[in-house]
């Protein structure tokens, strides 16, 4: 079994790009993950770890998180080997999430609502249903 859930704050901005061909959205960025214990000299220490996103929930990360938000993230590990242009044998780890979920309780920088703690994308996002969309 390949699962990995994370808490932690994004050091930079989702980058969103499209997969030439199909069009495929995809945003990676990295989260800051403290580790439970201290390291030497009593000081707290910090994993930096890639993250991976597809799909719609790579867009809505493009469009509601930025650098310093606090996730939740829930995906598997991803290890690729290849070779550097020196010819290098290299290995760059990542998690491929399929779940994000946003913890912060903060305004977005283009919109006027608020995040909802706990609701993350799997629900649709922030506002997915308006008032109009309901039938009764």
């Amino acid at each position: 079994m390949n699962q990995i859930i994370l808490i932690g704050r994004l050091t930079r901005d989702p980058e969103l790009r499209y997969i030439a061909g199909s069009g495929t959205p995809v945003a990676q960025f990295a989260i800051a993950v403290d580790r439970e214990f201290t390291g030497k000299g009593g000081k707290k220490e910090t994993d930096f770890i890639d993250i991976q996103v597809w799909g719609k929930s790579a867009e809505n990360c493009a469009n509601y998180i930025v650098k310093g938000s606090l996730v939740g993230i829930q995906g598997s590990l991803r290890i690729d080997n290849y070779k550097n242009e020196a010819g290098e044998n290299r290995r760059a780890v990542r998690v491929n999430a399929n779940r994000v979920q946003f913890l912060d309780n903060r305004k977005n920088n283009n919109q006027e609502q608020a995040f909802e703690p706990g609701v993350g994308l799997e629900h649709g996002g922030w506002n997915a249903i308006e008032d109009d969309d309901i039938p009764f």
